[in-house]
């Protein structure tokens, strides 16, 4: 009788045990991050580094994509994209936590909130922008950033931190009323990670852990160009892991975005997209090491919300890539175009032999990086345009950058001879990875569409959609 009762009480143990539901829940998304991009890094990675670190998300057990596209077509944006991942629900480009007709559409965020997880959002950018918005947020335009930042003051997010906030200035570049707002609901909001150590967590309703001088106005700062004192997304992350574990130890949510990884994507920055990947891999690693200790009861999904600049290994019918070249990179598009800038507005007098100096000294040119006779006079000439008594050479625009026409010629010439070739400085319809590791991750394994994803997620954990 007794070893029918120890049977039986084994048989249960083991039942709750396979329908346990996931208490802790990694949500990470690459902006821009497509197959390609991280097949690249993860190429660059072996073939630089005899892959010492291999990325974690690709180790994970399963592996496959989804689809991106949204209502307006097979090329969505962020905003659509966002929705989808959060609410489950395809909508217009532009459009954030609605539907096609305007009627808000709620995030896993609000379900999981709920139903007694603390939820944190992480991104390198704008914490206003479209990815963290659709987590808390329903707007018809994801422009409207001020009104983005009213409703976060009820939406269901307990931590953030990010680059910035747009809606805390007008169009003037005037200061709103977001921070008097955040203040009298007890809504803390810190710069610095020493701040964030003083503030009393379980008695603040929010916080909000901001970068006080972000790079461009825009993001933390790439990782290639290690500017002083910038925040990380791995410091971030394991800000946010460890308010999750002081205020809601049970049981959290948290979606971390590398925003970054779209802007160099957009800037067509093969060597700055690919360290941005995996900085965002370490933020990754950061969670896995959290699911080692926690394996029974942890589940963490990695995906984008579409691909961007439908980037190419390889070009011109040649069978090799060169790593190495961009390797050798130190500084990203954006920082270079900004330097060359600074450099025209001090008025200091830049010679050619200067600029090759400088060129060596960021991307090896002419040492460890040979150029043909060509492409070095190609440069020369964008150079004399460019510093010449007249800017002959008109800056490209990206959606989050402004680059020198000088340092556009400079790039694609790295771009020659690292073998890597672009379709667009926008984003593609190409479909992305999807990476997953923990209780019930075996559902992910097939071709997913981006809106299966939340609804997955939630219904592992024991919940569906609003």
């Amino acid at each position: 009788m007794k070893i029918k009762s120890f049977l039986l009480f084994a048989l249960l143990s083991i039942a709750l045990t396979i329908n346990a539901q996931p208490k802790y829940i990694f949500y990470f998304i690459g902006d821009g991050m497509g197959v390609v991009p991280v097949i690249a890094t993860t190429e660059w990675n072996r073939t630089v580094y005899n892959g010492q670190r291999p990325l974690t998300m690709t180790q994970f057990p399963i592996a496959g994509y989804c689809t991106t596209y949204s209502v307006s077509g097979s090329i969505t944006d962020s905003a659509a994209a966002g929705t989808a991942l959060s609410t489950g629900h395809k909508t217009i480009n532009g459009m954030l936590g609605v539907t096609p007709d305007s009627i808000p559409v709620y995030s896993m965020a609000n379900v999981l909130k709920d139903n007694g997880y603390g939820v944190g959002v992480v991104t390198t950018v704008f914490g206003d922008d479209a990815t963290p918005g659709a987590f808390y947020a329903h707007v018809p335009s994801r422009k409207m950033t001020y009104d983005i930042d009213n409703q976060f003051i009820d939406g269901k997010v307990d931590f953030l931190a990010c680059a910035n906030l747009k809606g805390m200035k007008d169009s003037k570049g005037n200061p709103t009323d977001i921070k008097d707002k955040y203040a009298k609901n007890n809504i803390k909001v810190v710069y610095s990670l020493d701040e964030l150590a003083k503030v009393d967590k379980k008695s603040a309703n929010k916080i909000v852990l901001i970068e006080p001088n972000p790079f461009n106005d825009s993001n933390v700062g790439f990782t290639m160009d290690s500017i002083p004192g910038m925040l990380t997304i791995t410091q971030m992350t394991q800000a946010c892991l460890d308010n999750m574990l002081e205020k809601s130890p049970d049981k959290f949510f948290m979606m971390v975005e590398g925003g970054n990884i779209d802007h160099a994507l957009h800037g067509n920055d093969a060597g700055t997209a690919m360290t941005e990947i995996y900085k965002f891999d370490e933020a990754i690693q950061i969670a896995y090491n959290f699911y080692l200790q926690h394996p029974d009861e942890t589940l963490i999904v990695i995906t984008a919300d579409h691909d961007t600049g439908g980037m190419v290994i390889g070009r011109d019918g040649k069978y090799y890539a060169d790593f190495d070249a961009i390797n050798r990179q130190t500084i990203s598009k954006d920082m270079l175009s900004l330097d060359c800038k600074a450099m025209i507005t001090s008025r200091s007098i830049i010679g050619w032999e200067d600029m090759q100096e400088y060129l060596t000294a960021k991307l090896g040119f002419w040492t460890d990086v040979k150029l043909s006779d060509a492409q070095t006079q190609r440069i020369k000439e964008a150079f004399d345009k460019s510093f010449g008594k007249r800017n002959e050479i008109k800056d490209e625009k990206t959606l989050y950058a402004s680059h020198m026409g000088f340092a556009v010629e400079v790039y694609k010439v790295l771009d020659e001879v690292s073998r890597i070739s672009w379709a667009t400085s926008g984003h593609s319809g190409n479909p992305v990875p999807v990476f997953a590791i923990g209780k019930g991750a075996e559902v992910f394994s097939s071709l997913n569409n981006n809106t299966e994803i939340p609804a997955k997620i939630l219904n592992l954990a024991g919940y569906k959609l609003y």
